[in-house]
């Protein structure tokens, strides 16, 4: 399924895009791993960061990862070859995100970043309620942003959509993924039924055919026909009982 999302979305047609990245936890919640497992990726904290077309709605690529630079770099860089031509881009404030957009479109976008201010804030992933919103700043990184275009506002709404639709998204929940790689396939099934098998309420189609990636709403059956089948395995000889 992944793979042919990674196959088909490739030189979109998108000219304004909009990224940010989402926190889950996968196994357990940091502050209860066990000390063994501390550096372990894959159990704790796990984000998910995200990319979406303002205009056709399309999510072009995500990435699981930390929050680090290496991951923000990649992550860039997937979105960076799967652009058709020059974007304006906007990110948040996370400061990683600078170099990042640097060092994948090697100054080729427009990009700027939507600072937002909050009082007392103490980092979104330990706060259950949020925290006062206190304004923002457009800061202009590289190039000629439309200062009218500078914001996260379509991207944040996916995410919302992101945590209603999988319940192991939800910050107070027993539904939260137990093995990354779960976690993961279940991200690549939203994501494929968001672009392709899901109309947008302000498109009327899909995201996928606004963006001319396919020519018809792709239905459940369709979707699941992508996953490989396991081939059953071999039985093992029968053990007969001594009934003497």
């Amino acid at each position: 399924m992944f793979s042919l999302s990674d196959e088909h979305l490739r030189n979109l047609p998108c000219k304004r895009v909009q990224c940010d990245e989402i926190w889950s936890f996968v196994y357990a919640k940091q502050k209860n791993v066990p000390k063994e497992l501390e550096d372990h990726f894959g159990v704790g904290d796990v984000w998910t960061w995200v990319a979406m077309c303002a205009d056709t709605k399309i999510v072009p690529c995500w990435h699981v990862d930390n929050r680090g630079f290496a991951a923000a770099k990649h992550f860039m860089e997937d979105l960076a070859g799967r652009m058709a031509s020059r974007i304006q881009l906007t990110t948040g404030g996370y400061k990683v995100y600078a170099d990042a957009v640097e060092d994948a479109f090697g100054g080729e976008v427009d990009y700027a970043m939507l600072i937002k201010l909050y009082d007392g804030d103490k980092g979104q992933e330990k706060r259950y309620s949020p925290a006062a919103y206190a304004g923002a700043k457009r800061e202009v990184m590289n190039g000629s942003p439309d200062q009218q275009h500078i914001s996260t506002s379509y991207v944040e709404r996916q995410n919302l959509t992101m945590r209603m639709s999988m319940r192991r998204f939800t910050k107070l929940t027993n539904a939260f993924s137990k093995k990354l790689e779960n976690h993961m396939h279940a991200i690549s099934l939203h994501y494929m039924y968001y672009n392709f098998g899901r109309i947008h309420k302000t498109l009327r189609v899909s995201p996928a055919m606004e963006a001319g990636v396919t020519d018809h709403l792709w239905s459940l059956e369709e979707i699941a026909g992508l996953i490989p089948e396991d081939q059953p395995k071999k039985r093992g000889s029968y053990k007969k009982k001594n009934l003497s």
